[in-house]
């Protein structure tokens, strides 16, 4: 039975690598840290397995990589692609580090955990009615739910630029992000055009990479690649 979505463009999610506050669950927004050795490792390995010529990310496939910029997303792009790759997606201009991209702006709960973020929601009166949801009520002092739709939409539309022409695979146009834990998870909702508040259970370990793609060649029916067929000779 021939493959009847082959050739349909694909957006890859590249979670970076492990860092000390991801490790311990605190909320690591714009502050800058670096991959621990166990993070790095954990890029090498995925990278190993699915980047490079003839992979599931094959380089001379990409229409666009986009970073976000802070520094562990950066490292995770640099671990993960051969030098010769990084320099001629580069000099292609196919590389950009961009906010809409970047992880959630946490504000004031910058570097804490979850169980402290309630309480001291508690200590200012809020959520007496329902407990915090990120997905919902946002983050004081940093963006909200809206916000970070409207930046997220933006990237979309971007995305959409590349790939709207190639349904059928006329162009190789394939496109890698490079972020973080909730803004990736945020990505996938909007990519299924679902309300940040829907209700949308996900999972993506550090250094692991999650596909989407498109239904039926479709750019107005985007979908989650549940399965991935890796490339064969």
């Amino acid at each position: 039975m021939p493959d009847k979505d082959a050739g349909t463009p694909r957006v890859f999610l590249y979670r970076h690598g492990q860092t000390e506050w991801s490790q311990n669950g605190k909320y690591t927004g714009k502050t800058e840290l670096p991959l621990l050795p166990e993070g790095r490792k954990q890029v090498l390995a995925s990278g190993k397995l699915i980047v490079g010529h003839g992979k599931l990310i094959d380089p001379t496939k990409l229409a666009h990589v986009f970073i976000s910029p802070r520094e562990r997303a950066k490292e995770t792009f640099d671990l993960a692609f051969a030098d010769d790759d990084k320099e001629t997606l580069e000099k292609e201009g196919k590389v950009t580090e961009t906010e809409k991209i970047a992880e959630w702006g946490y504000g004031d709960y910058e570097g804490m955990l979850t169980h402290e973020i309630k309480a001291l929601r508690k200590e200012r009166g809020l959520d007496k009615e329902k407990g915090w949801d990120i997905w919902r009520d946002g983050c004081e002092g940093g963006e909200s739910a809206q916000e970070v739709t409207d930046r997220l939409d933006s990237l979309i539309e971007d995305i959409h630029s590349f790939q709207a022409a190639n349904m059928h695979g006329e162009k190789a146009c394939d496109i890698v992000l490079v972020a973080h834990g909730h803004s990736l998870r945020a990505f996938v909702k909007r990519w299924l055009k679902y309300p940040m508040d829907f209700s949308l259970q996900m999972m993506l370990e550090p250094g692991g990479v999650g596909v989407l793609s498109y239904a039926h060649h479709n750019v107005n029916e985007p979908a989650v690649m549940v399965g991935i067929g890796f490339p064969y000779e």
